[in-house]
């Protein structure tokens, strides 16, 4: 755990960040929790790797612009905020803060 501006963080390294590829999603675990990464813009961003709509890996899915798009029945979602952007989704997933440090992507699981 470490202290930073928003107070208390429990920052975890979760992948070396020369997996992360322009435009595309990863898949990642963290203290038992299935992760989605993506980096879009150069920004890295980190959301719960499971859709809320079906039983289905965000990071099988297609990353255009700031969205993945789920493989199962093609809800999207922006990975920024976790909103749902078109049906049949409806409830968000959870976006988690993530950087790229030393080498290694973190994500604040706090």
């Amino acid at each position: 755990m470490q202290n930073d501006e928003a107070g208390v963080a429990d920052w975890v390294a979760v992948a070396d960040e020369s997996d992360l590829i322009e435009g595309e999603v990863i898949a990642a675990v963290a203290g038992g929790r299935e992760l989605a990464l993506y980096l879009i813009e150069g920004e890295v961003h980190a959301t719960d790797n499971k859709c809320t709509h079906g039983d289905a890996r965000l990071s099988e899915g297609f990353v255009m612009d700031h969205c993945i798009e789920c493989p199962l029945h093609q809800g999207q979602f922006d990975v920024r905020t976790g909103e749902p952007l078109c049906a049949p989704v409806t409830e968000p997933i959870r976006v988690w803060p993530a950087k790229c440090e030393q080498g290694r992507v973190w994500v604040d699981l706090a």
